[in-house]
């Protein structure tokens, strides 16, 4: 029965720096001139937090899991507002299946061509391409 104190607090904390994150970047998000989603620059803060260990990872792991373990659940209203412009959707549904196989096209062949460059000379001892 002690433990539980301890565990609520660690949710609790977990989904505030969750959330905190999600509002900074909705906050940088409405600053800047170009249209890029608050909640993708609050992944980006939250991903340099972490990563630059300013952040445990122990302190959003509960939150983390449970969103996780949950997820198909948080695509249920996307995929209702879907379904409410299927008329639109299947007007177009032509330029939208070329525009996604020419853009994995895309990303496949650059990739393909970057990892090529990348492996073709081997590194030597102190890091630098060996001639």
């Amino acid at each position: 029965m002690r433990r539980a104190p301890l565990i609520l607090w660690q949710f609790i904390r977990a989904f505030f720096i969750i959330y905190l994150c999600l509002y900074v970047g909705i906050g940088i998000s409405s600053l800047l001139p170009v249209t890029i989603p608050g909640s993708i620059i609050g992944m980006l803060v939250l991903f340099t937090l972490l990563a630059t260990q300013i952040l445990p990872v122990e302190w959003v792991r509960p939150g983390c899991s449970l969103f996780i373990r949950y997820m198909a659940l948080l695509f249920v209203p996307i995929s209702v507002g879907v379904m409410n412009d299927m008329d639109i959707l299947t007007a177009q549904f032509g330029p939208i299946v070329v525009s996604c196989l020419v853009s994995t096209l895309i990303v496949l062949v650059t990739v393909g061509v970057l990892s090529q460059r990348m492996h073709r000379q081997p590194l030597g001892p102190e890091g630098e391409r060996d001639e």
